[in-house]
C-alpha cells in the first residue's frame, strides 16, 4: 500500500562543509538539528570524503575536485533517501558552496536540487591564499605547495583550494592563459572556456532558487566580492605614480560577460526572480542562528505548490523497506517507538504507516 501524508514533507537537505571543516563536527551538526527543529521531518545528510572525520578534513586540502565531485555524485544518486526524493536542497558552507554548485552543473540529471544556498562561497575564485593557524601542519604544508607552482599538473591534480584559484593579466584584467589553460575545476564550472558547455548552464538554471550569502567583514575568501560571483581587477600602479597599489576595479555579476551571454543560466535565474544576493554581519562564516533559520524558513523545506517536488505525498512500503535494508548494513541503528516517521539519518519524514509496518512508531536514528 501507498503510505501517504497529511501535508507534504520537507524535501531533504544536504550540507558540504569548508576548508578545513569535516562532516561530524558539533557545528555542522547543531545547522543540521536546526534545520530538523525549523522543519521537522526534514532528512539531512553532510557530505563527507573521507571515512571518519579526519580523513574527511584531510580531503577537503587534498584532492582533486573532479573525482570528489564524482564521488558524491554517485554516493547522493544511490543513497535510498537522497536519490528516491523527487528533489533534494542544498546548504554550502565557503568551498563547500562552490563544489555544491559544481556538483549541481556536472550532476544536475542524476540529482535534482530545488534550491542552493551559499555562504561565503568563492563563485569566482580567489586571488590570493588563506593565513593558516600556527600549529595547523596541514593547511600550512598545502598552502606552502599553492605557493609555489599552482599551475602544475601535481598542484591542480591534489590540492583543492589551488583549483580554484583564479589570476587575471594586470593589463588587460582578463583571466590569464595559464589560469584556462591549467585550472582543474573553476575555469570549467564557470563556463570561461571559449567552448561552453550547455548542460551546465541547463542544469543550474533548473534551480528553483539560487542564494548567495556575502559576510561584511569578510577576511578569508578574497576578494570578497567572489562570494557574489563578481569580478576584482587590481592594477598595478602607474610607473610614475608613488602609490603602493593600482586601482582596484569591481565588476559585478550583471555586468560581466558571464551574465550578459548567460554562460551559467544566471540571468535566466535572475529573469526569474530565483537569483538573490544577501548580506550578513560578521566575518567569515560567522553565521548566525537567525540567518540560519530564515534560510529553513524561506529557503528550504516542504516542496512549493505547483513548485519543484510538489505532489510528492511520502514513500511507499517498498521504499520504506530498501531504506531499512540500506541504514541496517552502513549504520548504528537506535529504534525508539515514539511516533509516526520514516527512517533519517538526522530528522524525520512524518507519514502514517499501517499496523503491520511500524506498529506504533519508528525512528532510525544513522550515527
Amino acid at each position: 500500500p501507498i503510505l501517504t501524508a497529511p501535508s507534504p514533507p520537507p524535501l531533504p537537505l544536504i550540507l558540504w562543509h569548508g576548508l578545513g571543516d569535516n562532516y561530524a563536527a558539533d557545528g555542522i551538526q547543531d545547522v543540521l538539528d536546526l534545520a530538523e527543529n525549523i522543519n521537522p521531518g526534514t532528512f539531512t545528510y553532510a557530505i563527507r570524503l573521507g571515512d571518519d572525520a579526519s580523513s574527511d578534513r584531510t580531503a577537503s586540502f587534498i584532492g582533486n575536485t573532479t573525482t570528489q565531485i564524482a564521488d558524491v555524485c554517485d554516493a547522493i544518486s544511490s543513497h535510498p533517501v537522497l536519490g528516491r526524493a523527487p528533489a533534494i536542497d542544498a546548504l554550502g558552507f565557503s568551498q563547500g558552496g562552490l563544489l555544491l554548485r559544481s556538483l549541481i552543473q556536472r550532476c544536475g540529471d542524476r540529482i535534482k536540487v530545488r534550491s542552493l544556498v551559499t555562504f561565503g562561497s568563492p563563485h569566482s575564485g580567489i586571488s590570493a591564499f588563506k593565513n593558516c593557524a600556527p600549529t595547523d601542519w596541514l593547511c600550512q604544508a598545502a598552502f606552502g605547495l599553492l605557493r609555489g607552482n599552482s599551475w602544475s599538473d601535481f598542484v591542480q591534480s591534489r590540492l583543492v583550494p589551488a583549483q580554484y584559484y583564479r589570476t587575471l593579466n594586470e593589463s588587460t584584467g582578463e583571466p590569464t592563459e595559464e589560469y584556462l589553460e591549467f585550472s582543474n575545476l573553476l575555469a570549467d564550472v564557470n563556463n570561461e572556456h571559449e567552448v561552453k558547455n550547455e548542460t551546465y548552464r541547463k542544469h543550474l538554471a533548473a534551480l528553483e532558487k539560487f542564494v548567495m550569502y556575502r559576510f561584511e567583514e569578510e577576511d578569508a575568501v578574497l576578494p570578497a566580492e567572489s562570494t557574489w560571483f563578481a569580478d576584482v581587477w587590481q592594477q598595478p600602479p602607474p610607473d610614475d605614480d608613488g602609490e603602493k597599489e593600482g586601482k582596484r576595479i569591481v565588476t559585478p555579476l550583471r555586468d560581466r560577460d558571464l551574465y550578459t551571454e548567460d554562460w551559467l543560466g544566471l540571468k535566466e535565474l535572475d529573469e526569474r526572480n530565483a537569483l538573490e544576493f544577501r548580506k550578513t554581519p560578521g566575518k567569515h562564516m560567522q553565521i548566525s542562528d537567525k540567518d540560519l533559520t530564515q534560510v529553513f524558513k524561506k529557503d528550504f523545506g516542504p516542496p512549493k505548490e505547483g513548485g519543484i517536488g510538489s505532489g510528492w505525498a511520502g514513500w511507499d512500503g517498498e521504499e520504506i523497506s530498501a531504506i531499512l535494508d540500506h541504514l541496517q548494513q552502513i549504520s548504528r541503528i537506535e529504534l525508539n517507538f515514539r511516533g509516526p516517521h520514516l527512517p533519517k539519518d538526522r530528522g524525520t519524514f512524518q507519514v502514517e504507516p499501517t499496523e503491520d509496518e511500524f506498529q506504533d512508531v519508528l525512528t532510525v536514528q544513522h550515527v
